[in-house]
């Protein structure tokens, strides 16, 4: 069998997503029928048919389904290689660092403050960091972490800490002094953008009960997601940490005593031979070691 082009895989993905060959080739920036035929070639090279195609309709065959996850990772793959290639051949080049807004980009300060070689600090938002870790635009990420790690990741856990219930200050639950993740079955739930099944259980404490989730309004922070609260949307599972910095006279917090902990850990490509993440790997751990944990609840 002929080697499948890269060209050939974005081709691929562009009909995929889109299920439709005209809106693909508009998006690729190509004319229809040299798209069709390059399609109609990746799937005599592979020996399989990728779509099923009526006058009307376009789907993904099981064959087709497999390459649209398989390529992506092969996509990043390229990618990644390129971009790190690039920043290889800089005079001084930094290694590069992610984290979301607030405990983590804060923690990834600190230790970049630490790290004796150069560091290059990019904020991201909710769920990007394995992404950036995939296609080579960070090289290390600080991010939250559940209990399995992270797929295709390698993952050094920083530290863990309890999660906490935020309520409006004028729930029924709010004059209990400890919860139970069985307390929110039922109730709304915050829900992340992207986020997978096994994410929306963790942070409806479903993950704990096997309940079904019952999803509140989408939030993109924890600024929103407390606002949500406060006006008595939904109710959410917060780590203990976050309780600590984000006081507030219209949301409680209480303890919720078998809730799943939640883990800050740093992360970076599966099998990475860079030795500057190893030694950043290490000023991490001893960074973090010496910083006090969180668990306290503020009053409500």
């Amino acid at each position: 069998m002929d080697d499948v082009e890269v060209r050939e895989l974005r081709y691929f993905r562009a009909v995929a997503e889109e299920l439709n060959f005209s809106r693909a080739a508009e998006r690729l920036g190509m004319a229809q029928p040299p798209l069709s035929r390059a399609i109609r070639l990746l799937e005599r090279r592979l020996g399989v048919q990728l779509f099923e195609r009526t006058s009307r309709h376009v789907s993904l065959t099981p064959a087709g389904a497999v390459l649209l996850t398989e390529s992506a990772k092969a996509l990043d793959a390229v990618t990644a290689a390129v971009r790190r290639t690039r920043r290889a051949a800089q005079r001084t080049p930094a290694l590069v660092v992610t984290a979301k807004p607030g405990v983590a980009t804060d923690l990834l300060r600190r230790i970049a403050d630490a790290h004796p070689d150069p560091v290059d600090v990019r904020v991201s938002g909710f769920g990007e960091q394995a992404e950036m870790l995939r296609d080579g635009r960070a090289d290390v990420a600080v991010l939250g972490c559940r209990s399995g790690g992270v797929h295709g990741l390698d993952v050094e856990v920083l530290f863990s800490e309890p999660r906490v219930a935020a309520l409006p200050s004028d729930h029924e639950l709010a004059g209990r002094a400890v919860l139970t993740c069985a307390d929110f079955a039922g109730r709304p739930t915050p829900c992340w953008p992207l986020s997978s099944a096994a994410d929306r259980a963790y942070w409806s404490g479903q993950d704990v009960t096997g309940g079904p989730v019952t999803p509140g309004p989408i939030v993109y922070d924890s600024a929103q997601l407390l606002e949500t609260v406060a006006l008595g949307q939904a109710i959410a599972l917060l780590p203990a940490s976050v309780a600590e910095l984000r006081s507030r006279a219209d949301v409680v917090y209480r303890p919720v005593v078998d809730a799943t902990p939640y883990s800050l850990a740093l992360a970076w490509p599966a099998g990475a031979r860079d030795p500057r993440i190893a030694r950043f790997v290490r000023t991490a751990a001893e960074v973090s070691e010496a910083l006090p944990r969180p668990g306290a609840v503020p009053a409500g």
